[in-house]
């Protein structure tokens, strides 16, 4: 999908528009017993009522926002010796505000003899290919897909994060389409211990 087309978004099954005021609306309710009330502004020709960018992307972040809560709730709820923390938010993208991402989590978990690796989680509405370079998210595809990935980040200059390239060299740590899948890579990554470890794999 190219982010440069122009799209118009319009709300699915809007509310039924009703009558128009009749010219004696005193008479139209003692013959009938309604009251006439004016059609909704919003509703155009055929009952469609077009969205501004703003209400798609406020509509689009209440699902990601939903979708976050809900995953994080179900990951924390699996041992009480992993818990991760609720960092909730979400980023929809100008041109396409139907999709976006979100955050739900980040921690540090370590490997080997590198030390320490920060990472966070994400949920995406949509599936796409990670690029090793800016913009992270290329060929991006729509439809009913999700996809759930970690990238690992460090400290750069000044106050901003940058993508980790140490350990890969486009920074991901697991990326699939399957919930159930990402549940058990970011469960792993907060294992502390071999036996949770196993309990993780037989999932």
């Amino acid at each position: 999908m190219q982010a440069s087309e122009k799209l118009r978004y319009y709300q699915a099954n809007p509310p039924r528009r009703l009558p128009s005021i009749s010219a004696a609306p005193h008479s139209e309710f003692l013959r009938t017993g309604r009251i006439a009330r004016p059609a909704p502004p919003w509703a155009g020709v055929g009952g469609k009522r077009y969205l501004t960018r703003e209400e798609v992307a406020e509509r689009t972040g209440r699902k990601l926002t939903r979708a976050g809560e809900t995953t994080h709730q179900r990951i924390n709820a699996f041992h009480e010796a992993i818990r991760f923390p609720k960092l909730i938010f979400y980023r929809v993208f100008d041109e396409i505000p139907h999709l976006g991402y979100c955050h739900v989590t980040t921690s540090t978990t370590s490997f080997g003899q590198r030390g320490p690796i920060h990472w966070s989680f994400y949920i995406a509405n949509f599936s796409s290919d990670i690029s090793e370079t800016y913009p992270f998210f290329e060929n991006i595809r729509s439809g009913y897909s999700r996809m759930y990935f970690a990238v690992a980040y460090e400290k750069a200059p000044g106050e901003t994060l940058r993508i980790d390239r140490s350990l890969r060299k486009d920074g991901l740590l697991f990326r699939t389409d399957d919930p159930h899948e990402a549940m058990k890579n970011v469960l792993l990554l907060g294992a502390r211990n071999q036996s949770i470890r196993a309990m993780i794999k037989k999932l």
